[in-house]
């Protein structure tokens, strides 16, 4: 399956992988409604936050509103979601996020169009295993 795999070192904080995620999942420019998140450090660098398609989110729902698609991405179905925002308050990457005027959370859709805008070429979209990905969400808990 694709997940996102993000390179804080190369980050500069130009911010165009928040603009390109709110164009393709919300049709805005208002970075707010991205689902990839850039927070500058206190030592000035930056750490960039994106869903690692774990698949503990799919765990917690409560109306079964998050599942694995054919390819492995974790997707939402926004019918089946009541807006509890479980998922956001147990992603254990802090990569779920809530925007006061969606009843439904953000969720990244691995869909690399950020990895294509970055400038400082800070994202790459790899391949990796389901198995990889639960052993390395195992680690957090």
């Amino acid at each position: 399956m694709k997940q996102l795999k993000p390179n804080d070192a190369k980050c500069q904080g130009a911010y165009e992988c928040m603009r390109t995620c709110a164009r393709v999942l919300h049709k805005t420019d208002d970075v707010s409604y991205a689902a990839i998140r850039v927070d500058e450090r206190p030592d000035g660098g930056f750490h960039v936050r994106v869903c690692t398609q774990c698949g503990v989110c799919i765990d917690i729902c409560p109306t079964l509103a998050l599942r694995r698609n054919k390819a492995g991405i974790v997707v939402l179905d926004r019918k089946k979601c009541v807006g509890c925002m479980m998922c956001v308050a147990f992603c254990p990457e802090d990569a779920m996020f809530q925007h006061p005027k969606l009843e439904y959370p953000i969720k990244c859709i691995a869909c690399g169009q950020c990895v294509k805008t970055c400038p400082h070429g800070a994202l790459e979209l790899a391949e990796v295993n389901l198995s990889d990905v639960a052993r390395e969400t195992a680690t957090f808990a």
